[in-house]
């Protein structure tokens, strides 16, 4: 018990630096009182150092007309809408696979360690999400962007998601904050790819069960996937960000500009405790920008933000971005 608890205080203190370091990066151009209000969900006392704010309104007109007005809106996502195409979480209780969870698994020091189980794991990850198809909110996002971009607006995705179900749907001004199960990148010179292939090397066809009992397949280094770059062949790892691994600070320099243009951003399905995203619409709310959170149930930041949907996101979010009744279609 006394190892398990040691290893356990290491991962922590490892994942907290890493999410440190990646706080840093994203509010280092910020105002220090934006940044302190982002940082976590106020009681009522710490409130007072933050702007004020009503509770939310749940009035879909009232969201629509500020709909109808944004030029250019904003969307953050997170696992909550993947949930509803049935994509699992690896979160919580139930979250295992075979006898780890995922912040088991997601770190450089598991791959280090032991590069065919943690390939095992995300193979499986991606054959599931072959099988997965995108649901009504992530069409209804795709749908909004298309039909605004003919009237000279903009929408923007940000999403936590590492499974493409928003390319899939049809997104096209997509920011991939965590990666893509869909991408590598070479351990040796560092070449980032797209790569569909199933399986995606020939010796983990067949493997990734995730059930507790299934052995592990101790898949030589040699036979894992490698390298396609001319005279490379070096060891391909997942293009995702792991535990205890900072953020690109590219897409967090994009994510920094979309945020600071918008006139409206959309909350839909995170629970605002992973950071930095958490701090994304907490900084747009400090701006006086209007912000609308669509989740199952509130959240620590549902307080600061102008309006809450409670519900399903395929449910709740369609009619809120369906085609208002002033827009012009040519």
């Amino acid at each position: 018990m006394s190892a398990f608890c040691s290893a356990g205080r290491k991962w922590k203190g490892k994942y907290f630096r890493g999410m440190l370091m990646s706080l840093l990066q994203f509010t280092t151009r910020r105002l220090v009182s934006q940044a302190y209000c982002g940082l976590k969900a106020s009681s009522s006392k710490k409130q007072k150092f933050c702007l004020e704010m009503a509770r939310p309104s749940s009035n879909m007109a009232d969201f629509r007309e500020a709909f109808a007005k944004a030029k250019h809106i904003a969307i953050i996502t997170g696992a909550g809408v993947s949930a509803e195409s049935g994509v699992p979480t690896f979160r919580g209780a139930g979250g295992f696979w075979r006898k780890w969870q995922a912040q088991e698994l997601a770190t450089p020091e598991a791959f280090a360690r032991n590069p065919s189980r943690v390939w095992e794991f995300y193979h499986y990850r991606r054959e599931v999400m072959l099988s997965k198809h995108p649901n009504p909110a992530h069409i209804a996002i795709a749908e909004c962007e298309r039909r605004l971009s003919k009237q000279g607006r903009s929408v923007v995705v940000i999403t936590q998601n590492i499974d493409e179900l928003h390319r899939k749907a049809g997104t096209k001004h997509l920011l991939e904050i965590h990666g893509s199960l869909f991408k590598t990148r070479c351990t040796n010179c560092g070449n980032v790819a797209a790569n569909y292939k199933s399986p995606i090397c020939p010796a983990l066809a067949g493997k990734g069960a995730p059930e507790p009992e299934t052995e592990d397949a101790t898949i030589p280094v040699e036979d894992l996937p490698q390298c396609e770059e001319d005279g490379c062949n070096g060891l391909l790892r997942p293009h995702v960000v792991w535990f205890g691994e900072t953020l690109d600070p590219d897409v967090l320099t994009e994510v920094e500009k979309e945020l600071d243009i918008c006139d409206l951003c959309l909350v839909v399905g995170t629970s605002s405790v992973v950071y930095p995203a958490a701090m994304f619409a907490p900084q747009v709310s400090a701006r006086g920008v209007p912000v609308a959170e669509f989740n199952m149930e509130a959240t620590p930041a549902t307080n600061r933000f102008r309006f809450h949907f409670p519900g399903p996101c395929g449910t709740t979010l369609p009619p809120a971005l369906a085609r208002h009744q002033t827009e012009i279609i040519s």
